[in-house]
């Protein structure tokens, strides 16, 4: 017990004197991991503060956020640094550079390359700092421990591996192209729907796709525009045969009205022939089942009516009308 004692008076001695220090005790400083297929988070508690975490998006790679429980940090430029090792003297600390603090449950968040610099320097034994100013413009200093990380960063990279290759903001809308000018999907178009089926799939709320048929210029406009449409209901038919219903696709055709870029090359005019595909969150309709018809009664059975051939009518009884002809 006697060296987690050194180690943490260390760190403290190490340090200048700031206005107002969060930092949880040596002892209970502990990484945790959670997340899904959508994103993984590795954090640790900061007593008083809240909370220090990476967290690593499908797709993307991981940055470094804090969330605190009050409105501690002023706005501004806050100083992010990889601090040296008490250990080791002779290093100096690491400064990742400024991040700009804003508002809201989230208003520090470091960019992917700050964020991968500081994982390093956790495994190197670096301590995490945030040095900036509260509201009041009292200095302030947020720090995270490195106790037990690589087993919390080792959990981490496993939890990485279960995620969707992409995220919600990287497969919104995406270009299906037809480079070589016809109307058939090759083998990148596929998988590009692919990965976009993939994450439908996990996500059920996105739920309504439309597709806009594009083309270039070298033809007449009416075929552009029938090409376009050709492009746009082959993007549909494929996604039909993954199990998308038709009811969630709404297909448009444009022609050559909406160039990606000027149709003044070849290059250019084959990024022109494409489909872009808009991903889109809609309300769940749930039908409602349809009971089943109640068997109907059969109809009474007319009593039979006493033959009055040759007798005369009732009295009060009108005549019967002839029927119109013609």
């Amino acid at each position: 017990m006697r060296q987690p004692s050194l180690f943490l008076f260390a760190i403290c001695a190490s340090l200048p004197a700031w206005g107002l220090t969060f930092q949880s005790r040596l002892e209970s400083a502990e990484w945790t991991v959670a997340g899904d297929q959508f994103e993984c988070r590795l954090s640790q508690n900061v007593a008083g503060f809240g909370l220090g975490e990476f967290v690593w998006r499908a797709g993307e790679q991981p940055t470094f956020r804090l969330k605190p429980q009050q409105d501690w940090l002023g706005r501004g430029a806050a100083t992010l640094l990889a601090a040296a090792p008490p250990w080791r003297p002779g290093q100096g600390d690491v400064n990742l550079g400024a991040v700009q603090v804003g508002s809201g449950d989230v208003p520090f968040n470091s960019t992917q390359q700050q964020a991968g610099r500081l994982l390093s320097g956790l495994l190197e034994g670096r301590t995490p700092e945030v040095r900036h100013r509260t509201r009041d413009g009292e200095r302030l200093l947020v720090r995270l421990l490195p106790t037990r990380f690589a087993a919390g960063y080792a959990q981490f990279q496993d939890c990485s591996t279960k995620m969707l290759p992409v995220n919600f903001d990287q497969v919104r809308q995406s270009q299906i192209g037809f480079p070589g000018g016809g109307t058939e999907l090759d083998a990148l178009g596929r998988s590009k729907l692919d990965i976009i089926l993939q994450y439908m799939k996990a996500d059920p709320s996105v739920n309504r796709i439309e597709l806009d048929g594009h083309s270039d210029n070298s033809g007449n406009r009416l075929t552009n525009r029938d090409t376009s449409r050709r492009r746009a209901i082959a993007v549909m038919e494929y996604l039909k045969s993954q199990g998308v219903p038709e009811s969630q696709i709404t297909v448009r055709f444009y022609g050559e009205r909406y160039p990606l870029v000027k149709n003044s090359s070849e290059a250019n005019r084959a990024r022109n022939r494409r489909v872009t595909v808009n991903l889109s969150r809609g309300p769940v309709v749930e039908e409602e089942p349809v009971a089943p018809a109640a068997p109907s009664a059969p109809a009474p059975a007319a009593p039979q009516a006493a033959s009055t051939e040759g007798a005369p009518p009732a009295a009060g009884s009108p005549a019967t009308a002839p029927v119109p002809r013609g």
